[in-house]
């Protein structure tokens, strides 16, 4: 036995005050999208109306399919088409937030206490009739004004109240926020509630990014939510406009706004909080619905390659491109992410990986086009050589 000269007991001394680090990923499957609509639009059949809605746009202006339209790769345009449009006839929303903040506007109390109630009838039908979407919640009014917050916190008790129960999928939205004092004292109004409720914060305020002191925000925003805090959303128009930005350079590809999503990053970085990044308010409507679909196409891209896996839709039409730009994401990656997925895999004789972040990452990628529709088992199973399962390991998702 070989000679050290440490012992055991004063290693143990020196490195008492340290504590093992767990990283955790987020949990579950994460939406590509959430769509946000102005509360008084939510019906029953919103869901299936964007969808139908999506695949008229894609009748009307792009018959002959979107490769044109797009500049996507021959060798995936096909079967993006073929696979956006299986998407919106099946599973058109995976993400709906009924809005009750900047998209709904200024309402008198008693036709927004009428809006929270119905809203949350409608969401009771949805899950009744088995049609909720994969995730679904309410975006309320800011902590701002005392005005807002006392708004917000009644359109809360008013749905939660007619909805009766806090279902696993259920997500409010909290926007616009300042301060850790607003994430503590919004974690003290859901604690009264006696229900497991979670939360997003949306970071679309300078001070959520660098706080008054000159230290990151967002960490203790985290912390403060006391493990409620389940994403963090950016947003593009408020927090461009808080930046100075004047009306042509408020957009998500903006420096300003890369900044903003790199400390989002870093911050959440191991800690299970997902992120989502913003919208554009280029639409593909009226005579520019090509254009918009190209600028909208081309930031999900941006996104996915800077990871961002989820962002916001604003309306029916940003569906096609968002899915056209998941799956040829996915798609044009599938080779060479195989490859290397193998590669790691053959060198560690096929169980333990000599680079397990690097094989977690590449697994969940794969899985991630599972989830969306952009590959089915048989075809990750023909590219990798593993099965669901194996590739849930090592993606730390078994």
């Amino acid at each position: 036995m070989p000679r050290t000269s440490l012992s055991v007991e004063a290693v143990r001394a020196v490195t008492a005050r340290l504590s093992d680090v767990e990283l955790r990923a987020p949990e579950g499957r994460q939406p590509v999208h959430t769509c946000y609509v102005p509360a008084d639009r939510v019906t029953p059949s919103t869901p299936a109306e964007w969808g139908a809605q999506a695949l008229a746009a894609l009748d009307g202006h792009a018959p002959d399919g979107l490769a044109d339209v797009l500049d996507l790769a021959p060798d995936v345009a096909d079967v993006v088409d073929a696979r956006v449009r299986a998407k919106l006839r099946g599973e058109p929303v995976e993400d709906l937030r009924i809005d009750f903040e900047d998209g709904y506007g200024a309402r008198s109390d008693a036709e927004e206490d009428s809006d929270a109630e119905r809203t949350a009838h409608v969401v009771r039908d949805w899950l009744r009739d088995g049609v909720a979407p994969l995730r679904f919640g309410l975006r309320m009014k800011s902590f701002d004004t005392r005005a807002s917050r006392e708004r917000g916190i009644r359109t809360l008790d008013v749905f939660l109240t007619a909805l009766g129960e806090a279902p696993e999928a259920f997500v409010v939205t909290f926007p616009k926020v300042t301060s850790v004092a607003q994430v503590e004292v919004f974690g003290d109004v859901l604690d009264l509630f006696g229900l497991p409720l979670r939360f997003e914060v949306q970071v679309e305020t300078t001070q959520s990014i660098v706080d008054r002191e000159g230290r990151l925000a967002l960490p203790r925003f985290i912390e403060a939510g006391r493990g409620r805090v389940t994403g963090l959303h950016f947003g593009t128009y408020d927090y461009t406009a808080g930046c100075g930005l004047g009306a042509a350079h408020q957009h998500l590809a903006h420096g300003a706004c890369d900044f903003a999503r790199h400390v989002m990053q870093v911050s959440a970085a191991g800690t299970g909080v997902a992120l989502s990044d913003g919208s554009t308010n280029v639409l593909p409507v009226g005579d520019d619905v090509h254009e918009g679909w190209r600028t909208h196409y081309r930031l999900v891209r941006r996104s996915l390659a800077h990871g961002f896996y989820q962002g916001w839709d604003l309306h029916p039409a940003q569906l096609v491109t968002r899915y056209a730009a998941v799956h040829a994401f996915h798609l044009e990656g599938v080779d060479a992410d195989a490859r290397r997925l193998k590669a790691y895999v053959a060198r560690a004789g096929g169980s333990v990986l000599d680079e397990p972040a690097t094989a977690q990452a590449l697994s969940t990628s794969f899985l991630r086009a599972l989830d969306c529709g952009a590959l089915d088992e048989d075809e990750i199973r023909r590219a990798t050589g593993l099965s669901v399962i194996e590739l849930q390991a090592l993606a730390r998702r078994e």
